[in-house]
């Protein structure tokens, strides 16, 4: 990806120390600035080309609005829920998080919540501590031989599946992006919920917090389940519905509950957090001296690399289509299409969000191509259309084919091109070269198709662009011209 430009950093929770020392060491001014009021940061964050943040700081649409100069917002974690990701992307801003900065810590916990529901070592805690001795009342039930199901097999979820089987847990799961073959091998047998619900003594869910997820254990999905089903949440408040989790757990259809999350944090109500059957801790899935130090570390050598131009690790999209490749390419077309269109500042960020309110309509297909990165795009406007195909080579990017005309060589998209679509005529080069020469505009490069029947394309490669493409008009079908 290009380079782009980010010369002051703020920080606005805590972070490890290695996040500030490793931008500075790349030339960039940081300044950390803890526990702004909404105003505050409003009135701060106008200053500055990135934003560092925790979960702590709400990135509101009113706080991006205000952000003149701001390219990115880097979260110290996994969830961006204290980010408005639609506001930032309409104006071109990207979020970025450290997907695997606190995975094993967040997995660990998950285990620890497991093994405390299956024998209440917290409860057998309290009691020890108020001078009790109560044996029986703490009856716990081993994990060997039970039937785990994982909601959500991403990273997290694929270490929580490890680390249980050790204790001789049956693990079986839902995702609906991990192919069932790669959670196969590690261990867990995908199925839909429908057939995971009733087999599962114990439950943890590991997804992110969207609308398809609140309250995807609910009245009804507990009803499905096992009775006496013991469930851990250490990803997002609203996944499971609290309410509905207090009423199984009064009923006795849920047996446990392992909460490190809340929909309200902290949470006010304080029903969940009171009862015997709940253990609950104050969201620390990430709070360990290892994932701080990694996801601090993390956000800025990303943002260091987005910064020279490597890789975009990490970025999240309203739509999260930019982490495919052919995502890339349709939002690299449409930025083609657009970022001349008076008052549209398109890039690939906000590209997509632009492209819909100007009523462009976009399909995209993959299929097998003979040919290694082979990459074909058509664009259809006014009942015309224009295909194209191109692929990159030692590096840079070529142009292949251009609606039906082949050329004989890549042509490299790079400098100042002019395209011209004319019948097959000896005479096309000279006359072309003479009304260039006319403007003060000297040809560098020539490329023709192979195949010169009917009006086909031909690439010239010129000192500068013209003024007026008009005066080809005479001698050519069509005409555009492009500066890379």
């Amino acid at each position: 990806m290009a380079p782009i430009c980010i010369k002051t950093v703020l920080i606005s929770e805590s972070v490890d120390p290695r996040c500030r020392a490793i931008l500075e060491e790349n030339g960039i001014r940081v300044t950390e600035k803890q526990s702004m009021k909404k105003e505050e940061l409003i009135a701060e964050i106008k200053d500055y080309d990135g934003l560092v943040v925790r979960s702590a700081t709400k990135v509101t649409a009113d706080v991006i609005n205000a952000a003149d100069n701001l390219k990115i917002i880097g979260r110290a974690g996994t969830g961006v829920d204290n980010v408005d990701v639609d506001a930032a992307t309409n104006k071109g801003v990207i979020v970025m998080n450290t997907p695997s900065g606190n995975t094993i810590s967040a997995a660990e916990l998950t285990c620890a919540l497991l093994m405390s529901l299956s024998r209440n070592v917290p409860q057998a805690v309290m009691s020890m501590k108020q001078g009790n001795w109560d044996r029986k009342k703490f009856m716990g039930a081993e994990l060997y031989g039970k039937v785990l199901g994982i909601v959500g097999l991403g990273r997290i979820g694929k270490e929580v599946a490890t680390r249980m089987q050790a204790f001789g847990m049956r693990t079986i799961g839902y995702d609906p992006i991990t192919p069932p073959e790669v959670s196969a091998s590690w261990g867990v047998e995908q199925m839909s919920l429908e057939q995971l619900w009733p087999q599962c003594d114990y439950i943890t869910v590991h997804t992110p917090l969207m609308p398809s997820t609140v309250g995807l254990l609910n009245d009804e999905t507990f009803a499905k389940c096992k009775k006496g089903v013991k469930v851990v949440n250490c990803a997002r408040g609203g996944i499971i519905d609290e309410e509905a989790l207090l009423r199984a757990l009064e009923s006795g259809q849920c047996g446990g509950a392992g909460l490190d999350v809340f929909i309200e944090e902290p949470p006010k109500n304080r029903s969940l957090v009171n009862h015997p059957n709940v253990i609950s801790c104050p969201h620390l899935g990430a709070s360990t001296t290892e994932a701080q130090a990694r996801c601090g570390e993390d956000i800025a050598l990303q943002i260091v690399d987005m910064v020279n131009g490597k890789n975009l690790v990490g970025a999240v999209r309203s739509g999260d289509f930019m982490k495919s490749c052919g995502g890339y390419l349709t939002s690299a077309v449409l930025v083609g299409l657009l970022k001349h269109e008076s008052g549209c500042s398109a890039n690939l960020i906000n590209i997509q969000s632009l492209a819909k309110e100007s009523g462009i309509a976009v399909n995209q297909s993959h299929c097998v191509s003979e040919e290694a990165g082979l990459c074909k795009v058509e664009v259809v406007a006014d009942g015309h259309s224009y295909k194209a195909s191109g692929s990159v080579q030692g590096g840079v990017p070529v142009l292949l084919e251009l609606s039906g005309s082949v050329f004989r060589q890549p042509v490299s998209l790079t400098g100042n091109l002019l395209f011209l679509q004319a019948s097959a005529d000896p005479q096309l080069l000279p006359s072309v070269a003479g009304v260039l020469a006319s403007e003060g505009v000297q040809i560098e490069s020539f490329s023709a198709p192979a195949d010169h029947t009917g009006d086909v394309w031909y690439c010239v490669g010129v000192s500068s662009l013209l003024q007026d493409l008009n005066v080809l008009k005479p001698l050519v079908k069509n005409v555009a011209q492009l500066s890379i």
